[in-house]
């Protein structure tokens, strides 16, 4: 099973990841509709909006969660490295 490298989510089963293609390292929901992995924008927005959704926390609060999260996986590790 394969862990995807910009959201953290397990990959299963062949739909699972982006275009069904089990050679990608990202999942179905971290694939722009090109197949592309989503930039780190757009996948720290969705997560906050995720986080909102599904926990209930204020968008501050959400957005800290969604960054200690991005900052554990090996998509993001430049966007957080230390200078």
């Amino acid at each position: 099973m394969k862990i995807c490298i910009a959201c953290g989510m397990p990959m299963k089963e062949k739909p699972n990841f982006a275009m069904g293609d089990e050679s990608k390292d990202y999942c179905v929901h971290c694939a722009n509709e090109d197949g592309s992995m989503h930039s780190f924008e757009q996948k720290k927005e969705s997560m906050i909006g995720f986080i909102i959704k599904t926990q209930g926390l204020a968008r501050e609060a959400a957005e800290s969660a969604a960054l200690s999260m991005l900052k554990k996986l090996p998509a993001w590790k430049n966007h957080f490295a230390e200078s």
